[in-house]
């Protein structure tokens, strides 16, 4: 198994306007528990290189500024798909209950199928 492939391909699946976790991307890859492994392929650009800045962790707190030019690069990409990012006493959150994406049985079972049709 490709991890870095598979993160990828899951990271396309994420709809404009919306937010993954980690440990989202980790289950959908098919290693849940493995919230750490996502962020580095994430951070290292082995993965989601377009659309990282969609990723947050499990509570909505943007945790991937050291992956961007700027402290602010991923609230301001977030916020121009219209996801509404808001300062909290622990930092830039975002609600996962209204933004964060609720990936379907069907999305799951497609991507399983394309992990196996590519190999990875």
């Amino acid at each position: 198994m490709d991890f870095y492939k598979r993160a990828d391909l899951v990271m396309k699946k994420v709809p404009e306007g919306r937010v993954v976790s980690y440990g989202q991307i980790a289950l959908l890859c098919g290693v849940p528990g493995n919230a750490r492994q996502a962020g580095y392929a994430l951070r290292t650009g082995k993965a989601g290189q377009k659309t990282a800045y969609r990723v947050v962790n499990a509570q909505g707190y943007l945790s991937g500024a050291g992956a961007f030019e700027t402290c602010d690069m991923q609230r301001l990409l977030l916020e121009k798909e219209g996801i509404r990012v808001l300062w909290t006493e622990k930092g830039w959150k975002v609600d996962m209950k209204t933004f964060g994406w609720k990936n379907t049985l069907e999305d799951a079972e497609e991507l399983r199928r394309e992990f196996e049709r590519l190999g990875v």
